[in-house]
């Protein structure tokens, strides 16, 4: 069994992409919009300011009030899209529920949709014409390929199919001429389909859900799943057992969640290096 380690692979992706933009010699900016107090956010935001500094980003906190109106949402995310030193803008989910997050997210310019959750980002994936992808899938996809896992003809299992996670997933594995199946909630026969993937990805957020006899011998397994059990971090995966089992897996912490992060930054330099090309 070989660790598929997500922080060593995002110190070196992240390495890269700081040499890259002191190479072009530009004030960087990347605007994030938090809305109301939410505990988890604040987590969030905190990792990914701290990581602006680590790369020579300055990263803007704009905090909204959770009664914040609609409105003033969009008039600030207008200002942010007509700077032309930020090139990157997220909103911070979830939302207090009188915001329309998607609407709010649409009216992002596509080029500094980091994210990669806006109608245009979504389309031109589908497409398979992307600019900015989800963060989390396209970790997911560098991780296999920097450990040179085989895509192409594998059977794929998907246990996920959110806008954020499994949708654009299926379509990059899809691309990738991957066998695709997602699952979900309402999916019969769960264990059934799950024997037969080569490659296993479980983004359900239940501890110890993904159990032994649900893998393959010799199968790759990513765990997408963050839960809090004793107040310790833990994936979907039963790792001490399944790791027995498997050729390659995530660990959690320490797989997945470094390379989401990670690809905020390659987002942000692609956006630099677009505006610089013309």
């Amino acid at each position: 069994m070989i660790l598929l380690d997500g922080k060593k692979v995002s110190t070196e992706i992240i390495t890269n992409v700081k040499k890259e933009l002191e190479n072009i010699n530009e004030k960087i900016k990347f605007a994030i919009i938090w809305i109301g107090e939410d505990e988890g956010s604040r987590i969030y935001i905190n990792n990914k300011i701290k990581k602006c500094a680590e790369v020579g980003i300055e990263g803007l906190l704009y905090h909204l009030d959770e009664n914040v109106s609609e409105d003033e949402v969009i008039n600030l995310v207008n200002e942010l899209n007509a700077k032309k030193e930020i090139k990157g803008i997220i909103i911070q989910s979830p939302v207090p529920k009188h915001i329309n997050y998607l609407k709010c997210c649409n009216l992002i310019d596509y080029k500094k949709d980091i994210d990669g959750f806006s109608n245009i980002s979504v389309g031109n994936l589908c497409l398979g014409n992307p600019y900015h992808i989800s963060c989390t899938p396209e970790g997911i996809i560098k991780l296999l390929e920097y450990y040179h896992i085989p895509i192409a003809g594998q059977n794929v299992c998907i246990i996920n199919r959110s806008n954020i996670v499994g949708k654009p997933l299926f379509h990059l594995l899809i691309d990738r001429d991957a066998t695709v199946v997602m699952c979900h909630s309402k999916t019969k026969n769960l264990k059934e389909i799950t024997k037969e993937a080569d490659i296993l990805i479980s983004a359900v957020g239940k501890p110890k859900f993904i159990t032994e006899d649900m893998v393959k011998e010799n199968a790759v397994v990513i765990d997408v799943g963050i839960s809090r059990v004793d107040g310790h971090v833990t994936g979907d995966v039963d790792f001490p057992n399944v790791s027995k089992k498997v050729s390659y897996i995530t660990p959690v912490p320490g797989g997945v969640g470094p390379m989401t992060v990670a690809m905020i930054f390659e987002n942000i330099l692609k956006s630099v290096k677009e505006d610089h090309n013309g």
